[in-house]
């Protein structure tokens, strides 16, 4: 059996373990989707988002990129945000990093890769940013550790600061984003605590990363 097919008869392996649980389970998954969640994380082979959250399929609605990063001029992640908020009306929009991040390590390293080194770029202008925060931590290891919690906690504003999310805030929409990390060696996420539901939150949140990142971002 070559490896392909092994992936078939796992999937077949998988359905008859979830109808001997619920018989009609698939069955009602295909009549509606309806999760209360959007996630927006990392392409990391390693992280399973609704898996290790242990949710079921039609519970989370997904996207991933490199480094997870929402970026104004990318309509894949702004098509599947408006999806999100507007069509499925979700609750909760979850932006998840983890720790070790190739991307975001490659952009501190200032590494050739090819085209993705434009897509980092963004990480890297947020190290000209938050210098002063990255330089109070010493190591590597530690300023790679921070740079990933900064990328978060940017990325939890850039969602906010999205058409898509102040109109919806306008509106009076109920939609709270949170910025999660995931440490892999352990298999745990931790919420940094820089949720925002509403435009007073989300100015609050933009006015103290200007002030510096070292007061907000603690784990909840």
């Amino acid at each position: 059996m070559n490896k392909l097919d092994q992936l078939l008869q796992q999937n077949k392996e998988w359905v008859k373990k979830i109808r001997e649980d619920d018989p009609h389970f698939f069955e009602k998954l295909a009549q509606l989707q309806t999760p209360e969640y959007l996630w927006i994380g990392c392409s990391d082979s390693r992280i399973t988002p609704a898996t290790s959250l242990g949710m079921l399929p039609g519970q989370m609605f997904v996207h991933r990129n490199i480094a997870n990063l929402v970026i104004y001029s990318d309509m894949n992640c702004l098509s599947v945000i408006q999806f999100a908020v507007d069509v499925l009306k979700v609750k909760h929009i979850i932006v998840c990093g983890h720790y070790g991040c190739g991307g975001v390590k490659a952009a501190m390293d200032d590494s050739r890769l090819g085209l993705i080194d434009n897509w980092l770029r963004h990480i890297q202008d947020l190290m000209q940013k938050h210098r002063v925060e990255l330089d109070a931590n010493e190591g590597y290891d530690a300023k790679l550790d921070k740079l990933c919690e900064i990328n978060v906690i940017e990325q939890v504003i850039n969602v906010g600061e999205t058409t898509i999310l102040r109109t919806a805030w306008e509106n009076d929409q109920e939609v709270t984003v949170h910025g999660w990390i995931y440490t892999i060696a352990d298999g745990i996420y931790r919420e940094l605590a820089v949720s925002t539901a509403n435009l007073a939150e989300l100015h609050d949140l933009r006015q103290a990363t200007f002030r510096g990142l070292n007061d907000i971002g603690n784990f909840k």
